[in-house]
């Protein structure tokens, strides 16, 4: 099923970056007075990880219980000097599940059995600073999206070419960024996509109360941390500069972490991509739907 969504993009990132009131006062005054300060402050606030709440654990939702948990082969591999933790199912073709910020290499468990049932490889990793994994370059609760691309680059080479790509959120945008970098795979699956985390800045910046002046100062360090430019990470561009493989893009027009504007502009910007639009499955019961994990069995299998 494809749609084509025209509607506004909604503020829902101050939903996950609320900020109490002397916290938006002291970012106005900042603003105004020392933007330079505020734009670190904001810096830290932006690339720490939130705290996992309860249904970000495992076991914790009904959907996470072992009827849906398949033990896999575990591995660890290096990563710039830091170890990942993942584990491997079946053999075959290998797809490769790439989990969001904050999130981990058990929310896609409900896409293991039936991707090992079509003959598939499953290889799903927690990205560093996430689930089993070691803390990232920035230690805890820390990562980046470059952090996030140079993992799945390594993981891939560590366990071969892939059949499709599996990313949930943020990590569409490390899928992307790495398919611009030369990353291969036959084809991709985009669920609840972040688009431009450029434009999540700006209302990060709402959230947080403060301005121009400090926005244009948390872009520049924003960019200097992760060693490129706020453009490498647009995923709609990045699908209009390089041929991107097959992709099917699904979201939900009830999420209230990335609006479902961000999966339309992907999917009306990649030129073979379609784009599914789900109701009241939010976020992360995306991910745990049984219409959803179908459709993405199918979409993967085909071809």
């Amino acid at each position: 099923m494809t749609q084509v969504v025209a509607s506004p993009r909604k503020s829902t990132i101050v939903r996950i970056f609320s900020a109490p009131w002397p916290v938006r006062a002291a970012f106005r005054v900042l603003d105004r007075t020392a933007p330079g300060l505020g734009a670190r402050w904001a810096e830290r606030i932006w690339f720490t990880l939130p705290r996992p709440r309860p249904d970000d654990r495992p076991h914790d939702r009904p959907d996470d219980r072992p009827s849906v948990d398949v033990p896999g082969e575990p591995f660890t591999l290096t990563v710039n000097g830091r170890t990942v933790a993942g584990a491997v199912w079946g053999s075959g073709p290998v797809v490769y599940l790439v989990h969001g910020w904050a999130g981990h290499r058990r929310q896609f468990m409900p896409f293991v059995a039936p991707l090992v049932a079509q003959g598939f490889r499953v290889v799903a990793f927690d990205q560093p600073s996430h689930g089993e994994s070691e803390p990232g370059r920035y230690g805890p609760r820390s990562s980046t999206a470059v952090e996030f691309a140079d993992t799945l680059h390594r993981v891939v080479a560590e366990h071969g070419p892939a059949r499709a790509l599996v990313a949930h959120s943020f990590g569409a945008i490390a899928a992307a960024a790495a398919l611009c970098d030369g990353l291969r795979a036959e084809r991709v699956v985009l669920l609840a996509p972040m688009a431009n985390p450029q434009w999540s800045l700006r209302e990060f910046a709402k959230a947080l109360g403060f301005g121009e002046r400090t926005l244009r100062r948390l872009v520049v360090r924003s960019e200097r941390r992760v060693g490129a430019p706020m453009r490498h990470f647009d995923v709609p561009e990045l699908g209009r500069a390089v041929a991107m493989p097959p992709t099917l893009v699904i979201h939900d027009r009830d999420d209230a972490s990335t609006p479902v504007s961000d999966g339309a502009a992907i999917a009306a910007a990649w030129p073979r991509a379609r784009l599914h639009v789900t109701s009241g499955l939010g976020h992360r019961r995306l991910l745990s739907d049984s219409d959803v994990v179908a459709e993405v069995v199918d979409f993967v299998s085909a071809g």
